[in-house]
């Protein structure tokens, strides 16, 4: 491609939790010299992850949009589907502020999506392609700061702590009280009371995932 072409990393977060959506970003780096900062975001601290993004979000530079996908969704169509939903959400977000041609989409891992872009899909490219660690860093903030929102509607299953991945702890507080709103019903964590209760939220509004 030309240095001039418009190219967009794209990863998502969210994949494997138990409870909450899938999240994922679509990043262009059209002027952005700090590339030596980024890593995979799992490679980084909570608090630098929050740094960077911070850099990222905020730099003239930079193009990026975010797309999200609910429990609810998940549970209709799949985690698979989910996913490549939220990254064609995340692309319709950033053409929406960014009005540009898309020369090629770089997806982290083994998919195609249903866009009519060129595709260049990479397995592990957070780890190797600048633009999808910035993906992999926006996704992942924006999740776990939604994650945290929940955790103030449904304290008892420490979301703020876990962000709805399969801990020790989570599987605990699961077979105590059962699954509250936000649990994926179509993720098998063995034989649990959530299988026959449901936990309301307290009153407060909680982060949208619509």
């Amino acid at each position: 491609m030309g240095k001039h072409a418009f190219e967009v990393g794209l990863d998502e977060a969210g994949r494997g939790p138990l409870a909450g959506p899938v999240v994922a970003a679509a990043v262009a780096l059209r002027r952005f010299s700090k590339t030596g900062l980024l890593k995979d975001s799992k490679k980084l601290s909570a608090r630098r992850r929050q740094e960077i993004y911070d850099l990222l979000v905020k730099h003239p530079g930079v193009d990026w949009g975010v797309g999200v996908v609910s429990e609810r969704i998940i549970d209709r169509i799949n985690i698979f589907q989910a996913t490549k939903l939220a990254m064609a959400r995340a692309v319709k977000s950033l053409r929406s502020k960014k009005r540009k041609k898309i020369d090629l989409l770089i997806i982290d891992g083994k998919m195609k999506l249903n866009l009519h872009f060129r595709q260049k899909a990479i397995v592990k490219a957070d780890d190797k392609v600048f633009s999808c660690m910035a993906a992999s860093i926006i996704a992942k903030v924006t999740r776990d700061r939604m994650m945290v929102g929940y955790h103030r509607k449904y304290p008892r299953y420490g979301f703020a702590r876990h962000k709805g991945y399969p801990t020790g702890f989570h599987v605990k507080m699961l077979k105590k009280y059962g699954r509250c709103d936000i649990h994926r019903k179509s993720f098998n964590y063995g034989s649990t009371k959530a299988k026959k209760n449901k936990i309301a939220a307290r009153p407060e509004k909680g982060p949208s995932l619509s």
